[in-house]
């Protein structure tokens, strides 16, 4: 009971945010609006808490008698109800690492130590699978010139990244996570051939179980399929995002999805759809948000996760 009504007074909050984030009102009118604002608050307040107390099966009876309550009263009533409980807090997750950094570079074993020292709340990286099956950290499907999945190991161990360090595996990053307290968001990229995607899947599931990072990893992906893979190879209530943009939350609850991870371009384009995956028990993570502006709009929409790549100034802005 505490829960649902705690879901529906954070949905008023965000109501609250993004009708105030669009407000402009001249200083003259600002006496004139207290009333009318008064009275959206309480209806509003009402329409949640009647809405809460519906699920719970109250009578309707009861539920009559509280479209009587005054805005105060309400207040009472959601003070008591929600005595206790918190609100969860949004985290930052860094983008291919904390990269934006002296001696660091984007999706390099910095970077995961970076990320870890600022205290992110997560690190993404992300992982392709060469043509001798050996996993690779690097976003794109090339680097420097060689085609990752359709090249041999041998061709690319011995390149460097910006800062220096030797082109990483899946495995050294995973051995350096071990001693650190940040979760590793695993990005496994789509491969052109469906079955080294699933083979790719399979290694990547299986050297984090090695590894004993089970509890601390979580996969994301663009490939539908290789979400289906991941889903059905990681144990039991692991995360696994969706990053295409194109399903709705209740098309991927079916598919027994963690949440939404999509770009901050469609965020914007679905807001609707932050207070769906909420009320679906689905989590929102909204990626790659760097622009101040985009950043409140993140916050005052109440996603669960932002990952960002200026995560200490996003830090600084989560700040109470």
């Amino acid at each position: 009971m505490k829960r649902l009504i705690a879901s529906y007074v954070a949905s008023f909050a965000r109501w609250i945010c993004r009708s105030l984030h669009s407000l402009v009102v001249p200083q003259a009118s600002l006496a004139g609006c207290a009333a009318r604002v008064a009275s959206l608050v309480c209806r509003k307040l009402r329409l949640l808490v009647c809405r809460s107390l519906r699920f719970a099966s109250l009578p309707q009876a009861s539920l009559a008698s509280l479209s009587q309550v005054s805005l105060a009263g309400f207040v009472v009533l959601l003070l008591l109800v929600l005595d206790g409980a918190t609100a969860s807090a949004q985290e930052v997750i860094c983008h291919r690492g904390y990269w934006d950094t002296e001696g660091s570079a984007q999706n390099s074993i910095r970077s995961l130590i970076k990320a870890d020292s600022i205290g992110a709340w997560g690190s993404e990286f992300d992982v392709w699978m060469t043509a001798d099956g050996v996993l690779v950290v690097n976003h794109d499907e090339t680097f420097e010139g060689i085609t990752i999945e359709t090249a041999k190991w041998k061709q690319l161990k011995n390149m460097r990244l910006k800062n220096g360090e030797a082109l990483p595996t899946l495995e050294q990053m995973l051995e350096c996570g071990k001693s650190l307290k940040t979760r590793l968001i695993v990005e496994m990229k789509p491969h052109t051939k469906r079955e080294q995607e699933l083979e790719a899947a399979r290694k990547i599931v299986k050297m984090v179980k090695e590894m004993g990072l089970e509890e601390r990893v979580e996969y994301i992906t663009f490939s539908y399929q290789g979400m289906k893979n991941l889903k059905e190879l990681a144990p039991d209530g692991t995360p696994v995002y969706y990053l295409n943009g194109e399903l709705s939350p209740s098309q991927l609850v079916e598919l027994g999805v963690a949440g939404i991870d999509y770009s901050i371009g469609v965020m914007r384009d679905h807001p609707q759809w932050i207070d769906e995956a909420h009320s679906l028990g689905m989590k929102v993570n909204v990626w790659t948000v760097n622009s101040d502006r985009d950043m409140e709009w993140c916050i005052n929409y109440g996603v669960d996760f932002i990952t960002t790549n200026a995560p200490e100034r996003l830090q600084n802005m989560l700040e109470p």
